[in-house]
């Protein structure tokens, strides 16, 4: 599920993969090549920067009016969030 392109349109599908997410990471950590927070998150930035490339390769549109400001909202909160 998770190498996949999992299309997400709204709030409650993107809840959905990022507990998909936590649960393949929980059960399977061997399939992740970036175990820890500060990997995981290196690498998020690292693909965001070529994130143009990986829409082109799957022939797939490039994302337009994306909501960065509440991206970055949610990431910072996740840091202490309970």
């Amino acid at each position: 599920m998770c190498e996949e392109y999992f299309p997400v349109n709204n709030r409650k599908e993107l809840l959905t993969l990022i507990q998909a997410l936590a649960t393949d990471a929980r059960h399977s950590p061997e399939a992740w090549q970036n175990k820890s927070v500060a990997d995981y998150l290196e690498a998020m930035a690292s693909w965001m920067e070529d994130m143009d490339g990986y829409y082109k390769n799957r022939q797939l549109p490039l994302p337009q009016n994306i909501s960065w400001g509440v991206f970055a909202d949610v990431l910072i909160a996740a840091k202490s969030y309970e």
